[in-house]
């Protein structure tokens, strides 16, 4: 049972004040509340607006990548204004601040991309030359290499924002993640999932982390009892194979890994914006050494990649270190 020695304390959770955001730190309260047999009233949900969350009218990569959206959680970490900060895996950069670090990964919700239209069944079904919405890099990469007939347009906002743009004509399709759509409780949203054979999802997709101090062993004694194994082994492949590549959020890179038993596959993908070329392959072995499989899938494509190509998607090989936790 965890120590709670005062019960008048609330532990505060830090997260971003989406619907999304908001969804899963409750999640990761309840199994909290259920692992140790503590009530609501122990934890406090601490949302705090990030500069990703306030600046809504320009591209990501405009303005700093993602990590835009976990910046401002993180140094109220550091300065001990809340105690652990709930985060989805796909936004998070491969390096975090010295001192903090994710160990704590929830079981992983689906991972498959969602095409959402309001008259279109799924990509084939797209007319010729359709208005397509994403502000995803890799998204738009993807859909460019497999229908460059496409227009892509930016798109922008929580998922209330996204169908409205929908219905006002902005775009006649859009993409979000079936994890998200299912944590909120609104998988009717989506045509259907996209198979990870016709859409390889974001490194980490579908999984939620929770970061704490790195010194702070009472936190790592309330997280330890709800952290997944399965998806501690998967996301260290993927992020491992992110890291190799000196990529970020930001960078069209997919990658995914799976479990049978004891062993793992690994499929990793790289892209140019424009989707004019594409890189992929595979790893698979114990699952223990996903880290090793991922990293040297990374040196694969970077053997495969013709000279220069890493610079135009705006990764420096060869810098990335494998992330902490």
């Amino acid at each position: 049972m965890f120590d709670w020695p005062n019960p008048q304390d609330t532990l505060k959770i830090g997260t971003r004040g989406s619907p999304l955001a908001l969804a899963q730190a409750a999640e990761t309260r309840d199994r909290l509340m259920m692992a140790h047999g503590l009530p609501r009233d122990a934890f406090e949900i601490v949302a705090i607006k990030t500069t990703g969350d306030r600046i809504q009218d320009r591209p990501l990569q405009a303005i700093g990548g993602k990590g835009l959206f976990t910046r401002e959680i993180e140094d109220a970490l550091l300065d001990r204004r809340i105690d652990i900060a709930v985060h989805s895996m796909k936004d998070m950069p491969v390096l975090q601040p010295d001192g903090l670090v994710i160990d704590c990964y929830l079981p992983r919700e689906d991972v498959r991309d969602a095409f959402v239209s309001l008259d279109h069944g799924g990509i084939a079904d797209l007319p010729q030359g359709a208005v397509v919405g994403s502000s995803s890099m890799r998204r738009r990469a993807q859909l460019a290499h497999r229908r460059p007939d496409l227009q892509l347009v930016e798109f922008r906002g929580n998922v209330q924002t996204r169908m409205r743009k929908l219905r006002e004509g902005v775009a006649q399709a859009t993409f979000l993640a079936m994890a998200g759509l299912n944590r909120l409780g609104r998988p009717e949203l989506a045509r259907g999932p996209i198979a990870p054979e016709e859409m390889l999802p974001a490194i980490a997709q579908g999984a939620i982390g929770v970061e704490r101090r790195r010194e702070d062993s009472r936190m790592a004694a309330l997280l330890d009892p709800v952290s997944d194994a399965d998806t501690v082994l998967r996301v260290a492949a993927e992020r491992a194979f992110l890291a190799a590549l000196d990529g970020s959020c930001e960078t069209p890179i997919a990658g995914l890994a799976e479990l049978s038993g004891d062993r793992l596959h690994l499929r990793g993908e790289i892209l140019l914006p424009d989707g004019s070329q594409c890189f992929s392959g595979a790893r698979e072995g114990l699952a223990v050494d996903g880290p090793a499989m991922g990293r040297d899938l990374a040196e694969e494509l970077l053997a495969r990649a013709p000279e220069g190509f890493f610079e135009l998607i705006g990764i420096s090989p060869h810098r990335g270190s494998p992330p902490g936790g």
